[in-house]
């Protein structure tokens, strides 16, 4: 084990230093060699500081110290502010307070430490926009094709209309809150180990707004809003996919100070269909047809997203040929061009044949045998 060195040496004092001298020592050296300091930051000097002055300044500590150096803790199984470089803040405010007789918070000192000395809490007297909201909607599929108008049962708060959104009875009633000027937040300064810690907090007479009403509005009582439940009317455009959104202005929530309301999201949520898949603006579809038919060719009648329509299958349209509708697919959402439909042709194989159904296959196979 490395010898430790003498806690007076580490302090810079002589041995019969006033408690004066030593508190006066240690604050220069916990503040030059604190690991947060940039250009003089020490971990392992400031732990040696710190323990010299957990013992030196305490008079019992300090006098067993003297008469059995460090064995006098050894033997006690401790070692004053070993592993801790801020073990001994609450020692020495319990012994007698190393940073002066000011009272200060040791909550700022460790901002000071870890935050430059300056709280960033600041409120905005200015009018400020709410934030926004997102809510999700359900539709069917085929609202996404063809687009409807919806109604929701919405609640919200709005801008108070009687005022304005400012809570007060006409502009005369708004004064500047004297006790920040306007501000909305004030200043106060506290000694710590770096010097002075000013630190900025909400104006508690005024909320942070920085403005007094001294008649407030009788409709939102000075809140400046009312709760307001209506039918909210959305447009869903044609061609609208899943998980996109549409913007409703104004209906997010509430503003600050007499600011604007934020905006809703209203996110799309699309039910499957039993028939059609889309991928992007395009649709696809499965098509089962017999073997018959597939062989010689047909048109047949398939479902589209805008009803039924005529294909016609080649002959000899072989297993899961995908044929294209063009302009079957959906309208996009910016320039209303339609996409295609994709039909995947699924050939059907009789499980079963009538005895005519058989000669008649046979007869086919003969046939492509060369047989008669």
């Amino acid at each position: 084990m490395a010898q430790k060195r003498d806690l007076y040496e580490c302090l810079g004092v002589k041995k019969n230093a006033s408690k004066d001298e030593i508190k006066s020592s240690y604050r220069k050296l916990a503040k030059k060699y604190h690991p947060d300091n940039k250009e003089t930051g020490d971990e392992a000097k400031f732990k040696e500081v710190q323990e010299a002055y957990d013992i030196l300044y305490d008079d019992k500590k300090r006098a067993a110290y003297d008469q059995f150096g460090f064995a006098a803790f050894d033997q006690a199984g401790t070692n004053p502010g070993q592993g801790n470089p801020f073990s001994g803040f609450s020692q020495g405010f319990a012994s007698g307070n190393p940073f002066g007789d000011e009272g200060i918070d040791i909550g700022d000192i460790f901002s000071s430490f870890f935050g430059g000395g300056r709280s960033s809490r600041r409120s905005s007297s200015g009018p400020t926009r709410g934030s926004d909201v997102v809510m999700r909607l359900t539709i069917d599929f085929m609202d996404t094709i063809n687009g409807k108008d919806v109604s929701i049962p919405y609640t919200y708060d709005m801008p108070c209309p009687d005022c304005n959104g400012t809570g007060a009875k006409t502009p005369n009633d708004v004064k500047t809150c004297p006790q920040c000027n306007g501000r909305g937040y004030i200043r106060t300064q506290k000694r710590s180990l770096f010097g002075v810690v000013e630190t900025q907090d909400v104006c508690p007479t005024c909320g942070g707004s920085g403005k007094i009403i001294s008649n407030p509005c009788s409709k939102c009582n000075g809140k400046g809003y009312v709760r307001s439940k209506i039918d909210l009317k959305i447009h869903i455009p044609a061609g609208i996919n899943n998980g996109q959104q549409i913007r409703v202005n104004g209906k997010g929530e509430r503003g600050r100070n007499g600011g604007p309301n934020g905006d809703l999201y209203v996110q799309m949520d699309v039910k499957k269909h039993p028939i059609f898949t889309r991928n992007g603006n395009d649709i696809y579809i499965d098509l089962p047809i017999s073997m018959v038919d597939a062989a010689l060719g047909e048109d047949i009648e398939v479902d589209t997203v805008y009803g039924k329509k005529i294909l016609t299958i080649p002959s000899g349209t072989q297993p899961n040929t995908t044929l294209r509708m063009r302009g079957y697919g959906v309208k996009d959402l910016k320039t209303q061009k339609p996409g295609d439909q994709y039909v995947n042709v699924k050939i059907i194989i009789p499980t079963s044949l009538k005895r005519n159904e058989k000669d008649l296959l046979m007869q086919f196979k003969s046939i492509r045998q060369g047989k008669k």
